[in-house]
């Protein structure tokens, strides 16, 4: 591992980023965010998808630039990407007409290197990764555990000081990302490489509480940093080890309580407006969550941590689901334990009938796009209207992409809760069956 230094080698001032659409106003991903990397450091960026972290990952590796504040390497403005800085992507990004050695040879291409030299340190990189003898062969011959691997030697190749990682392994099975996991380690603690610091982006708790020093916990719309946690856990760790259930913990509390401050003061439960992000998230995924609360050893109150490990739940699939079951007062969150709402209680004990009742009672009170929709309904002589009609309005404060998003989980919720109902075919919503009218 690299010693720690006093001199950031990656900073960011007071950096956001906006997004502009035709004819609407622009919308805000990342929001007045500051951050120092220093050399030594390995440190994880975690919070739910859509947050805007794969963006704050992109504007530091100088692929976009921020709409405001300034991203220093070394303390040099960073705007085109740059030598020392590499990044590994969640989808391989391997071309698939190149072998192994050529992908891993693309990253130098643009570096003042002769041939031998290009091929050299890709080998170099390729043996690295445990892929000596796959030289010639192409991505479509190749595991997805592999093919992660190729990334990586392209991205060492390079000989990076530091290395970005947006969600490495959560495209692989748990095995080989376990894999690929302490493999990086070894790489990292036995100092095989240049590096002298690592950022990466993950969903998993787990992953960050086993590899980051520290981690950082990004709130959303927009995103921010909202929580900084350091250990001074030992490599290699071990969920089996006494001393870091008591870390994961403090993560798992941090998570929640950056979750809680989003609240109004005094409030148990999330307040909502029309056009916020609905996390998409199925009606089974809640009905799930909420029966295996219910037959949970002590169903009053469940532990999160320990929650999230029975369940082989990552932080994106806990935390919205959580937030959605919180927002409709079915459960609520204190101090890093899930608790049933007496409503939640009656949702889990009710057969299919009484549970969408229940369901529709809790949209409609506190969902206000469910709501909305519902109220331009009854309000149109023929009780329909066009989808396009929500889209337009949701796109006065999300992207087109997130609108679109939203109101599909919108109208899937809506149409279980028999609220109103939806002809794909013609995207028309409607209080009757939209194939009688």
């Amino acid at each position: 591992m690299p010693i720690p230094s006093s001199n950031p080698l990656i900073e960011l001032n007071h950096v956001s980023r906006s997004f502009s659409q035709d004819h609407r106003p622009d919308v805000r991903v990342i929001d007045d965010c500051s951050l120092k990397i220093y050399p030594g450091e390995l440190v994880a960026l975690i919070g739910k998808t859509g947050s805007g972290k794969s963006t704050l990952l992109r504007m530091m590796a100088g692929l976009i630039q921020p709409t405001q504040g300034q991203v220093l390497y070394q303390g040099q403005p960073v705007t085109q990407p740059i030598p020392g800085l590499s990044m590994v992507f969640q989808d391989f990004a391997l071309l698939p007409w190149l072998s192994v050695l050529g992908n891993v040879e693309l990253g130098l291409e643009a570096l003042p290197y002769k041939h031998h030299e290009r091929r050299e340190k890709a080998l170099r990189a390729i043996d690295m990764v445990g892929l000596d003898g796959f030289e010639s062969a192409y991505p479509k011959e190749l595991s997805g555990g592999m093919c992660q691997r190729v990334g990586l030697a392209r991205a060492l190749a390079v000989d990076p000081t530091i290395l970005l990682m947006d969600e490495p392994f959560s495209a692989l099975d748990t095995l080989t990302s376990e894999n690929l996991r302490a493999d990086l380690m070894d790489l990292w603690n036995t100092e095989q490489t240049n590096l002298s610091a690592i950022l990466m982006v993950t969903h998993s708790i787990e992953e960050a509480a086993l590899m980051a020093d520290r981690i950082l916990v990004f709130s959303a719309n927009p995103g921010r940093i909202k929580t900084e946690l350091r250990t001074a856990l030992p490599h290699p760790r071990t969920e089996q080890d006494p001393a870091f259930q008591p870390w994961i913990d403090q993560v798992y509390d941090s998570i929640t309580q950056a979750a809680q401050d989003d609240k109004p003061a005094g409030s148990r439960y999330k307040v909502i407006d029309l056009n916020y992000r609905l996390p998409s998230v199925s009606i089974s995924e809640l009905s799930g969550l909420i029966e295996a609360l219910n037959n949970h050893e002590d169903s009053h109150k469940t532990d999160l941590s320990v929650f999230a490990e029975d369940m082989g739940l990552d932080v994106d699939d806990l935390f919205q689901i959580t937030e959605v079951l919180e927002i409709l007062r079915l459960i609520y969150l204190e101090k890093g334990d899930i608790i049933l709402t007496p409503i939640g209680r009656a949702f889990a004990d009710a057969d299919i009938l009484s549970r969408k009742t229940i369901f529709a009672q809790q949209l409609s009170a506190h969902v206000p796009l469910i709501r909305h929709i519902r109220r331009i309904l009854e309000d149109r002589y023929n009780q329909s209207a066009n989808e396009s009609r929500f889209l337009v309005e949701l796109q006065d404060s999300l992207t087109e992409e997130s609108a679109k998003a939203v109101l599909t989980i919108a109208i899937d919720w809506g149409r279980y809760a028999e609220l109103f109902a939806y002809n794909v075919n013609t995207g028309l919503l409607s209080l009757e069956d939209p194939d009688s009218i």
